[in-house]
Protein backbone atom coordinates (compact mmCIF):
# COMPACT_ATOMS: atom_id res chain seq x y z
CA UNK A 1 0.00 0.00 0.00
CA UNK A 2 0.99 3.34 -0.51
CA UNK A 3 2.05 6.08 1.88
CA UNK A 4 3.58 9.65 1.47
CA UNK A 5 6.57 10.40 -1.13
CA UNK A 6 7.95 14.00 -1.24
CA UNK A 7 9.09 15.07 -5.25
CA UNK A 8 9.99 11.31 -5.85
CA UNK A 9 11.36 10.06 -2.35
CA UNK A 10 9.19 7.99 -0.45
CA UNK A 11 8.79 8.97 3.26
CA UNK A 12 9.54 6.91 6.11
CA UNK A 13 6.66 4.94 6.01
CA UNK A 14 6.74 4.19 2.46
CA UNK A 15 10.18 2.84 2.51
CA UNK A 16 9.47 1.12 5.69
CA UNK A 17 6.42 -0.64 3.57
CA UNK A 18 8.67 -1.10 0.40
CA UNK A 19 11.09 -2.67 2.01
CA UNK A 20 8.88 -5.22 3.50
CA UNK A 21 8.07 -5.69 -0.26
CA UNK A 22 11.93 -6.33 -1.60
CA UNK A 23 12.31 -8.87 1.38
CA UNK A 24 9.16 -10.68 0.57
CA UNK A 25 10.09 -10.75 -2.98
CA UNK A 26 14.07 -11.63 -2.58
CA UNK A 27 12.50 -14.55 -0.67
CA UNK A 28 10.61 -15.72 -3.11
CA UNK A 29 7.40 -15.49 -1.27
CA UNK A 30 6.19 -12.13 -4.06
CA UNK A 31 7.07 -13.18 -7.69
CA UNK A 32 5.52 -10.00 -8.35
CA UNK A 33 5.32 -6.49 -6.59
CA UNK A 34 2.02 -4.25 -6.60
CA UNK A 35 2.33 -0.59 -6.11
CA UNK A 36 -0.52 1.55 -5.19
CA UNK A 37 -1.15 5.20 -4.51
CA UNK A 38 -2.00 8.80 -6.51
CA UNK A 39 -0.32 12.04 -6.40
CA UNK A 40 -1.78 14.85 -4.11
CA UNK A 41 -2.40 18.30 -5.58
CA UNK A 42 1.05 19.81 -6.63
CA UNK A 43 2.95 16.42 -6.62
CA UNK A 44 5.27 15.86 -9.67
CA UNK A 45 5.26 12.01 -8.46
CA UNK A 46 2.61 9.32 -7.62
CA UNK A 47 3.50 7.13 -4.31
CA UNK A 48 3.30 4.40 -6.83
CA UNK A 49 5.86 5.57 -9.48
CA UNK A 50 8.20 6.68 -6.34
CA UNK A 51 7.85 3.13 -4.74
CA UNK A 52 8.44 1.37 -8.10
CA UNK A 53 11.79 3.63 -8.66
CA UNK A 54 12.99 2.95 -5.08
CA UNK A 55 12.26 -0.89 -5.82
CA UNK A 56 13.94 -1.15 -9.33
CA UNK A 57 17.00 0.93 -7.63
CA UNK A 58 16.93 -1.80 -5.47
CA UNK A 59 17.32 -4.27 -7.82
CA UNK A 60 14.08 -5.33 -8.87
CA UNK A 61 12.99 -6.06 -12.60
CA UNK A 62 10.39 -3.24 -13.58
CA UNK A 63 8.45 -6.68 -15.30
CA UNK A 64 8.09 -7.66 -11.64
CA UNK A 65 6.47 -4.67 -10.58
CA UNK A 66 2.59 -3.78 -11.64
CA UNK A 67 0.85 -0.44 -9.97
CA UNK A 68 -1.98 1.60 -9.84
CA UNK A 69 -0.96 5.47 -9.63
CA UNK A 70 -4.75 7.09 -9.19
CA UNK A 71 -5.82 5.94 -6.23
CA UNK A 72 -6.04 8.28 -3.33
CA UNK A 73 -7.63 5.76 -0.74
CA UNK A 74 -7.85 2.48 0.25
CA UNK A 75 -10.70 1.04 -1.95
CA UNK A 76 -9.62 3.37 -4.83
CA UNK A 77 -6.40 2.06 -5.19
CA UNK A 78 -7.35 -1.69 -4.66
CA UNK A 79 -10.35 -1.82 -6.57
CA UNK A 80 -8.34 -0.02 -9.07
CA UNK A 81 -5.25 -2.49 -8.94
CA UNK A 82 -7.82 -5.88 -9.23
CA UNK A 83 -8.09 -5.77 -12.79
CA UNK A 84 -4.02 -5.11 -12.84
CA UNK A 85 -3.70 -8.37 -11.19
CA UNK A 86 -5.80 -10.14 -12.92
CA UNK A 87 -4.74 -9.35 -16.23
CA UNK A 88 -1.32 -11.12 -14.60
CA UNK A 89 -3.43 -14.03 -13.08
CA UNK A 90 -2.72 -13.63 -9.55
CA UNK A 91 -5.36 -14.72 -7.54
CA UNK A 92 -3.32 -14.64 -3.99
CA UNK A 93 -1.76 -11.47 -2.16
CA UNK A 94 0.32 -10.65 0.61
CA UNK A 95 -0.72 -7.23 1.47
CA UNK A 96 1.95 -5.13 3.10
CA UNK A 97 1.09 -1.78 5.11
CA UNK A 98 1.43 -0.41 8.38
CA UNK A 99 -0.34 -2.53 11.37
CA UNK A 100 -3.32 -0.06 12.11
CA UNK A 101 -4.29 0.07 8.60
CA UNK A 102 -3.24 -3.95 6.86
CA UNK A 103 -6.67 -5.71 8.11
CA UNK A 104 -8.26 -3.19 6.24
CA UNK A 105 -6.28 -3.43 3.10
CA UNK A 106 -6.87 -7.42 3.77
CA UNK A 107 -10.32 -7.35 4.24
CA UNK A 108 -11.01 -5.31 1.22
CA UNK A 109 -8.69 -7.69 -1.49
CA UNK A 110 -10.92 -10.61 -0.23
CA UNK A 111 -14.18 -8.28 -0.80
CA UNK A 112 -13.04 -8.41 -4.58
CA UNK A 113 -12.36 -12.06 -4.82
CA UNK A 114 -9.09 -12.37 -3.57
CA UNK A 115 -6.93 -15.08 -1.22
CA UNK A 116 -5.26 -12.31 0.60
CA UNK A 117 -2.98 -12.18 4.15
CA UNK A 118 -1.34 -9.63 6.24
CA UNK A 119 1.97 -8.62 6.58
CA UNK A 120 1.97 -5.76 8.62
CA UNK A 121 4.95 -3.45 9.37
CA UNK A 122 5.69 -0.98 12.20
CA UNK A 123 6.16 2.60 11.72
CA UNK A 124 3.77 4.49 13.70
CA UNK A 125 5.26 4.91 17.47
CA UNK A 126 3.62 8.09 18.38
CA UNK A 127 0.82 6.70 20.85
CA UNK A 128 -1.44 9.53 20.23
CA UNK A 129 -1.25 9.14 16.56
CA UNK A 130 -1.60 5.14 16.64
CA UNK A 131 -4.88 5.44 18.49
CA UNK A 132 -5.98 7.84 16.57
CA UNK A 133 -5.40 5.87 13.61
CA UNK A 134 -6.28 2.49 14.70
CA UNK A 135 -9.46 4.02 15.96
CA UNK A 136 -10.36 4.75 12.77
CA UNK A 137 -9.32 1.91 11.13
CA UNK A 138 -11.18 -0.11 13.86
CA UNK A 139 -14.39 1.61 12.47
CA UNK A 140 -13.39 1.38 9.43
CA UNK A 141 -13.53 -2.00 8.93
CA UNK A 142 -16.81 -2.41 11.37
CA UNK A 143 -18.40 -0.52 8.56
CA UNK A 144 -16.86 -2.18 6.06
CA UNK A 145 -17.17 -5.67 6.56
CA UNK A 146 -21.53 -4.61 7.90
CA UNK A 147 -21.95 -2.87 4.52
CA UNK A 148 -19.20 -3.84 2.01
CA UNK A 149 -16.27 -1.78 1.61
CA UNK A 150 -17.62 -0.19 -1.70
CA UNK A 151 -20.43 0.77 -0.47
CA UNK A 152 -18.89 2.44 2.34
CA UNK A 153 -15.98 4.17 0.15
CA UNK A 154 -18.98 5.33 -1.70
CA UNK A 155 -20.91 6.99 1.12
CA UNK A 156 -17.49 8.47 2.69
CA UNK A 157 -15.48 8.91 -0.57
Amino acid sequence: MGAAQYDGVPSNLLEMRLQQGLDLWKEGRAPLIALTGGKQSGDRFTEAAAGRRWLVDRGVPANAIVSEDVGQSTWESLSQLAPVLREKNVETAIVVSSYWHVQRAELILRQLDFAAVASPVSGDSDSLTWNTKATGELLGISFGRLMGFDTLYSITG
